[in-house]
């Protein structure tokens, strides 16, 4: 089976699928880390960044494996590598690449080939498995999404303003939409989950049910 966690910044659906996926003992598929790890990858190998074929073709050579929630290159563990500045700044360019999303596309469904997964992003179940078990749509108010980003930052001693983070992330919102590839979209056929309210072992619970209700329906239960 595939499940899909598609939504915005700040909605929680990265834990929300990383705990799931555990309570499972299914793939849990970060598809944000695939693209840290090939923006990484390209400023190693002294690619640019604007050079999509090139980037596109990297994605197809080397080998991402997801392992005990560690992200590996090539046999190499690249978790905090992934999570600098600087390559959250690369990752944009090289995930709106055209050439580069078609092709991690294809490395997305390879790895997903024969196994339960669930994954997460903005356009899985959209564009990626478009034929998914189960598509679930995990959102919650601007306000809420901002106020838990805020004590995130916080609680990693970061100072910032609540109404700071909110600004942010209305354009994180509004650049997330109008992507020319990968756009955060709803699939037609996907289940709206709002959070506000919800503590995240409510959350997964409350998918870990549509996961049991998707499974009987199709007799696998």
């Amino acid at each position: 089976m595939i499940i899909t966690l598609d939504g915005p910044a700040g909605a929680g659906k990265s834990s929300a699928a990383r705990a799931l996926a555990a309570r499972l003992g299914w793939c849990y598929m970060d598809t944000g880390a695939m693209y840290r790890a090939v923006a990484l990858t390209a400023l190693e190998r002294g690619i640019l960044l604007d050079d999509s074929a090139g980037i596109a073709a990297l994605a197809e050579q080397i080998r991402i494996e997801f392992r005990d929630g560690r992200v590996n290159v090539d046999g190499r563990d690249v978790s905090a590598d992934i999570r600098t500045e600087r390559i959250t700044a690369a990752t944009r360019p090289v995930a709106d690449a055209p050439p580069v999303r078609d092709a991690m596309k294809r490395i997305q469904r390879q790895m997903a080939e024969g196994l339960d997964v669930v994954t997460e992003g903005r356009d899985q179940g959209s564009v990626v498995f478009p034929q998914a078990d189960l598509k679930v749509f995990l959102t919650a108010t601007p306000e809420e999404r901002a106020r838990r980003r805020h004590q995130e930052e916080v609680s990693r001693g970061q100072s910032s303003t609540l109404a700071a983070v909110l600004e942010s992330q209305s354009r994180r919102d509004d650049g997330d939409c109008s992507r020319p590839v990968g756009a955060l979209k709803q699939a037609d056929d996907a289940v709206l989950l709002e959070t506000d309210g919800l503590s995240a072992d409510e959350v997964v619970q409350r998918l870990v049910e549509m996961v049991e209700v998707c499974r009987r329906l199709r007799g696998l239960a």
